[in-house]
């Protein structure tokens, strides 16, 4: 019998073909295999932003504006209508030239409107409670914001999540039309901020992720034409249905509309699919991807999360529980054959077991993360702290000036679709030249824009000719942080890995929403004090965002373990 030599032999043992424990979908078909993460595939083959993605874009970003009917609803139903002294004796004693009916006895002047100030009284001494609706509101969202980050990170996902708040929203926006009283009426608007809160971050994340990194920081800016053109709508919409409890109605609609018919046709993020371990679905949404897109995924590319890069330095192998299942079966076959003849043996038996499973019986292992993972590394825990940190001073900014411009004493309707209008360039300038200067950059000179106009405007007293020039300057105010107010969602969105990417970002906007919830209060405030804390706050969001590190034409990466490997080596070839 004739023996076989030493080169034949290695040559054998390095064919794992016909090894029984590879799946039988992944057994080389004579082609090379090609591994790729998501943002090559996306570069190589798919396309970065073709047809399929930007169908996929418009379609997801429609939720932006179903968060603007929500959010501003409070508007039109908790204004204060306009009132008229009653003819006759029983309006005597009131003046139709007063700037308030607190002064005037009761009966002796009538509201010309209807929202929930005239059903619950809601003015004068209990005015407060206006406030205090929006407030409890905006506590939802940074509760339901931070639940939902991280549902949508976990196990419902992206597109999971984001059927899940417009269900919500369809149920308690349509019971709060029905509050009998003001306690339903605030418990049913927190409960309507938990799912608003979610709405936001899961769209923008679902609709950005699949595009390629040169066309993300685009796309991501145009997501938020849909947020402003839905405040736009919705004041047609007051306009069509005065009465509050009407309105409600009408503004929780189209979240169901949105459910039925716009939520099928919408794929769940392959990101997600593969840090779940599902590569097989995060392959299909890719292949339909190309397809789509006039291009075709080659049989021999494999799909790989970055931390398998083979671009990547030599990495120790993640826990056992983190990996998907071909992960495992790759570090598996990789000891197998690091070892000797004899040993081989008693590995191949030890892990038969696990490899030798059939795809999708008992190997589910996926890829998990959370702000627990996120506090305890040294490189995002800083992203974190700074990000929650920039968007509170922004968001007091951007809700204050809001606010200052909605007491123009204009037409609400007409004001409303004006002040929506007013953000689309802030939105078109800071996309031009979101991918020529950087976020980094962009991020610091929008801050301290609007940081210096706010300044000015502390300056000037609100008397004749003045009063205009604080106009202005609150209006530059508002359009720098307009800017800055949706960039801070793509820069906080690329800071961090799939894996806790949402979780990441719902914690960066529950502090934006407790910015908003403190903004009303420094408004009441009056006078030049309101401008000079927006100036101190955008000058210092400018002066945090230095310490954050620039992530323009970086990869979007899947785990901790692969970004972390790829700053550190990237630092370790500059020293």
């Amino acid at each position: 019998m004739a023996t076989k030599s030493s080169t034949e032999s290695k040559d054998e043992g390095a064919d794992t073909s016909n090894s029984p424990f590879i799946w039988a979908a992944e057994k080389p078909t004579g082609a090379s295999l090609e591994k790729l993460c998501i943002d090559e595939i996306l570069q190589k083959y798919c396309g970065e932003f073709g047809r399929w993605q930007l169908r996929h874009f418009v379609l997801t970003s429609l939720a932006w504006a179903l968060e603007a009917f929500h959010t501003m609803v409070m508007i039109f139903a908790d204004r204060e209508p306009e009132w008229r002294c009653l003819d006759g004796a029983a309006g005597w004693e009131c003046d139709p030239s007063a700037k308030s009916v607190c002064r005037f006895e009761p009966g002796s002047w009538e509201w010309m409107g209807d929202s929930t100030v005239v059903e619950w009284g809601l003015f004068c001494a209990d005015k407060f409670k206006v406030g205090l609706v929006q407030a409890v509101f905006f506590g939802g969202c940074m509760i339901g914001a931070g639940t939902f980050g991280h549902l949508s990170d976990s196990v419902l996902g992206r597109k999971g999540s984001l059927t899940v708040v417009c269900a919500l929203n369809t149920i308690f926006g349509t019971l709060t039309a029905f509050s009998p009283s003001y306690s339903f009426y605030i418990f049913f608007r927190f409960l309507t901020g938990c799912s608003t809160g979610g709405v936001g971050l899961c769209a923008f994340v679902l609709a950005t992720e699949p595009v390629g990194p040169r066309s993300r920081g685009t796309t991501g800016m145009c997501t938020f034409y849909f947020f402003s053109s839905g405040i736009a709508m919705l004041s047609v919409i007051a306009y069509i249905f005065p009465t509050w409890r009407k309105l409600y109605i009408a503004s929780s609609i189209p979240s169901l509309l949105f459910l039925l018919f716009v939520l099928p046709f919408i794929s769940e993020s392959p990101r997600w699919y593969l840090i779940r371990g599902r590569k097989s679905e995060a392959m299909k949404v890719i292949t339909a991807m190309a397809t789509t897109n006039g291009s075709h995924i080659p049989k021999g590319v494999r799909l790989i999360l970055d931390h398998q890069s083979p671009q990547l330095p030599q990495l120790p192998p993640p826990p056992l529980s983190s990996l998907s299942c071909n992960s495992i079966q790759e570090q598996v076959l990789a000891e197998v054959n690091s070892l000797s003849e004899s040993q081989n043996q008693e590995k191949l038996v030890s892990d038969s077991i696990l490899l030798g499973s059939p795809k999708g019986s008992t190997c589910h292992a996926a890829v998990a993360g959370s702000l627990v993972d996120v506090i305890r590394s040294p490189m995002t825990r800083s992203r974190l702290i700074l990000a929650v940190v920039i968007n509170f001073l922004c968001s007091v900014v951007y809700y204050g000036l809001s606010l200052n411009v909605v007491n123009l004493e204009t037409n609400l309707y007409l004001t409303v679709i004006l002040n929506a209008v007013a953000e689309m360039p802030a939105f078109m300038i800071t996309a031009i030249f979101l991918d020529r200067w950087g976020r980094k950059p962009l991020t610091i000179a929008t801050l301290w824009f609007s940081g210096v106009f706010c300044f000015a405007g502390s300056l000037v007293r609100n008397v004749g000719v003045w009063k205009g020039v604080r106009m202005i300057c609150g209006i530059l105010g508002i359009f720098g942080m307009a800017g800055t107010y949706n960039l801070l969602f793509i820069y906080t969105a690329e800071l961090f890995p799939t894996v806790v990417r949402n979780a990441a970002l719902g914690c960066a906007t529950q502090a934006a929403q407790m910015g908003a919830i403190l903004a009303p209060l420094v408004v009441v405030i009056g006078g030049s004090f309101p401008f000079m804390i927006f100036a101190l706050c955008g000058l210092g969001g400018g002066f945090f965002a230095f310490y954050l590190p620039e992530t323009l034409n970086q990869p979007l990466y899947d785990t901790l373990t692969g970004m972390e490997a790829t700053e550190n080596s990237v630092t370790s070839s500059i020293v």
